[in-house]
């Protein structure tokens, strides 16, 4: 996937597979949504993510919460 930008921010987004932390186990904020966004959906939160899984998986929860961008 190519760098997209954000119209609202001017910023560039990028791929989660394209981040250099990505690898890097989940932040503390991305945990405690997913947790937040899986109750919503009525699904178990999944645990020992990376960054960039994470970051994937909060997209796809948002989609079916109706959180999306």
């Amino acid at each position: 996937m190519s760098d997209q930008t954000n119209a609202d921010t001017g910023n560039t987004i990028k791929d989660p597979s394209d981040w250099t932390t990505g690898e890097e186990p989940a932040t503390g904020a991305q945990e405690s949504y997913l947790h937040t966004l899986a109750a919503e959906a009525k699904e178990d939160a999944p645990e020992g993510l990376t960054k960039a899984e994470a970051s994937r998986r909060i997209d796809d929860l948002q989609e079916k919460t109706g959180r999306g961008r």
